[in-house]
């Protein structure tokens, strides 16, 4: 019956998907944060789906006049520098079969990105764009924290399988990175029901988060709590509702849960943590040897443990995102993908001053935050996770150049420009 009711809905949104292509990127969001197919037992599981959607969204693209013109500015700029590196690096790698598979994977997922950037024309489309993206990933928060409610934090949080984040480390991390725009969702709406339902929803989604018993969300969530403090205009109000939350959190949590987390000071006598700092050291030491492309994707494998690892015999995969990157695209390749989302930050801050002072641009402020604390949540919970590749903090990426690009426009009327001259020292490919 679910093999049934997902193809319906997939193949009853295509002809919509034609008709006005910027659905296609709502529905390969759906599929690929959710993964419903994954919920069913029959033939849907392993239908591509997000395939038949890209296909039908290019289609789609090819004839539709609502669009925009690809942004050129320092973040695409720099993106667009990591996707060659990457596919360089591919064509030099290590093991280049196994390395071409996965740089399909990772392009693809970067397309998307890029048809983002094209079709999401308007801020309203962009809003319905982050309710996909949260309500997909907050499905499995929402879904988790009833279930750990029910059952007093004994059991784990896991995400959909056979996805990026079907370990219960990597939907803890998933759901920190969604949870500020949940928030800016709630800012914008004007509905009571729909603030409270949100609310709730983010006291269940922490919930989850907590019994994903993931050593590296809890840091990620400190920082995020510290982050979100930190924008806040109501620093005591908001400080005084995170204690009271976390405290009431953490309350309810079994013995056990604490006694994995307390194991954080005793990394050393923690094998899961010194195979990490040994696949740490291989990373470092097989860059040091290929310091411009690395040994390319599919270079954690134990055949070069042995080359390159302190311990060649205890094979880990890389577990962070920096060494993933190190180990995979080389020090160059590092470069670039610390630069990216260095600028992705700084532009989010450049357009809170652009609009501080605008009643009616109050919104690209919010979600200008709220984008900040995601992407430190990454930046924190990433340094123990190998989700380099993953594709929401790419569509945070794309949000943010999307709201600096409506931002522009905003203020290019407002003061009877017709010319866009954005703040980003961007120009715009026809």
């Amino acid at each position: 019956m679910r093999d049934i009711l997902v193809t319906i809905i997939v193949g009853g949104a295509i002809p919509f998907v034609l008709m006005r292509p910027y659905i296609g990127i709502y529905l390969w969001s759906w599929l690929s944060y959710m993964n419903p197919h994954r919920f069913s037992w029959g033939f849907a599981y392993n239908m591509p789906f997000a395939a038949i959607t890209a296909g039908a969204l290019i289609v789609g693209l090819l004839f539709t006049k609502d669009k925009n013109k690809l942004p050129i500015t320092p973040i695409t700029t720099v993106w667009l520098a990591l996707l060659s590196w990457i596919t360089f690096s591919t064509f030099t790698a290590i093991n280049v079969d196994i390395s071409i598979v996965e740089w399909e994977r990772v392009i693809k997922i970067q397309l998307i990105t890029l048809f983002t950037l094209i079709l999401i024309t308007s801020k309203e489309k962009l809003n319905g764009l982050i309710w996909v993206i949260a309500l997909s990933v907050g499905f499995f928060g929402i879904k988790g924290g009833v279930f750990v409610a029910a059952t007093a934090g004994s059991f784990r949080v896991w995400g959909p399988p056979d996805s990026f984040i079907g370990g219960n480390n990597e939907i803890a991390l998933a759901l920190l990175m969604v949870l500020p725009f949940m928030w800016y969702l709630r800012s914008q709406s004007s509905k009571k029901w729909v603030r409270y339902a949100l609310v709730i929803a983010i006291m269940l989604c922490i919930l989850s988060i907590i019994s994903s018993y993931s050593r590296g969300a809890f840091l990620a969530s400190a920082a995020v709590m510290m982050m979100f403090w930190m924008k806040s205009n109501k620093k005591l109000f908001i400080g005084l509702a995170l204690a009271a939350v976390a405290t009431a959190v953490l309350s309810f949590m079994p013995s056990h849960y604490f006694e994995r987390i307390n194991t954080i000071q005793n990394y050393s006598e923690d094998g899961s943590a010194m195979g990490r700092i040994n696949a740490w050291y291989f990373a470092f030491n097989l860059a040091k040897d290929h310091p411009l492309t690395g040994g390319g994707f599919g270079a954690f494998t134990k055949e070069l443990f042995l080359s390159y690892a302190p311990n060649p015999l205890k094979f880990h995969d890389a577990h962070s995102i920096y060494f993933e990157v190190l180990g995979e695209q080389g020090f160059v390749g590092l470069f670039l993908f610390l630069t990216l989302w260095f600028l992705v930050y700084r532009a989010c801050g450049n357009i809170k001053k652009q609009v501080r002072d605008k009643e009616n641009m109050q919104w690209a402020e919010t979600l200008a935050s709220m984008t900040q604390v995601s992407l430190v949540a990454y930046g924190v919970g990433g340094a123990f996770l190998g989700l380099a590749y993953f594709d929401l903090p790419y569509h945070i990426m794309a949000i943010c150049v999307l709201c600096q690009m409506f931002v522009n426009r905003e203020l290019a009327k407002s003061t009877g420009d017709e010319k866009i001259v954005p703040n980003m020292s961007s120009r715009y490919l026809p």
